[in-house]
């Protein structure tokens, strides 16, 4: 739900509108877009209004409102998600070829994942990620190798934190996660053992820009017990250094226009 906030600049007021919505909200009427902005219902029906005309909000026949497709636009040229995507993309779609299995691709904002690109695999295993969506940094695979080559201060932050236990194979114990993080940077790829959900096994490998700073990460999720993540760990690591190769050559947007400290 968005952060309570009854008075404050227009701007921030009408963010708060936006970030009413989420993965289970998408359609809001009137009073509950208010509600979850936490604001009077005057100023949300008078912002909804000037948001329904730019496009930002949409509202159907009955008088509820969903996101506005201009601002899918706006959104989607984010350079550090779009230049990435494009680069990226042909090797998602090889390796799920290969494979049959579901492919993530996603990059860190803050202390969270942000999954940039996914394809679902033929009669793979269900995952809870969706283009967009958001995640903890500390359970999935590509969120282990994000969190592994993050800054230290970073990694002690999300490590100190009350981490959220997804099912009784999430890893909370600080020592337990550190060692993890260890491994992920030795060996080159990270292993989610069941720590999303109890019947699926993800293996990620990060993506490098130029400079050699890991800028996002591929994962690749299969159903629990199929197969090994050893034998799932080349294919994982050969896609993401031809994804790496590729911003190399081309010199992706998304590693010019980031933020320094959301490239290490």
């Amino acid at each position: 739900m968005a952060r309570r906030a009854a008075t404050g600049p227009v701007l921030g007021r009408a963010l708060l509108i936006l970030e009413a919505f989420g993965p289970r909200h998408t359609v809001l009427s009137l009073t509950d877009l208010a509600r979850r902005a936490g604001l009077p219902l005057s100023t949300v029906h008078r912002l909804a209004g000037e948001l329904v005309t730019w496009g930002a909000l949409e509202r159907d026949a009955a008088g509820r409102y969903s996101v506005g497709l201009r601002l899918w636009e706006v959104g989607s040229l984010a350079p550090r998600g779009l230049g990435l995507r494009e680069r990226a993309l042909p090797y998602l779609e090889d390796l799920s070829q290969v494979t049959h299995e579901n492919v993530q691709l996603a990059v860190r904002e803050g202390a969270e994942v942000v999954f940039v690109e996914r394809i679902a695999g033929s009669r793979a295993v269900p995952v809870h990620t969706r283009v967009g969506g958001r995640f903890a940094l500390s359970a999935t695979g590509v969120g282990l190798v994000l969190l592994a080559h993050a800054p230290r201060d970073l990694q002690e932050e999300v490590i100190g934190s009350s981490i959220e236990r997804f099912t009784p194979y999430t890893v909370t114990d600080p020592k337990a996660l550190r060692r993890m993080l260890a491994d992920v940077r030795t060996n080159g790829f990270s292993v989610s053992d069941r720590q999303v959900t109890e019947d699926a096994l993800s293996v990620g490998a990060p993506i490098h820009d130029p400079h050699g700073r890991v800028v996002a990460a591929l994962s690749l999720v299969v159903r629990y017990g199929t197969v090994s993540p050893h034998a799932l760990s080349p294919l994982v690591r050969s896609s993401a250094r031809a994804i790496s190769r590729s911003l190399d050559t081309a010199g992706s947007d998304s590693t010019k226009h980031a933020p320094q400290d959301r490239l290490r």
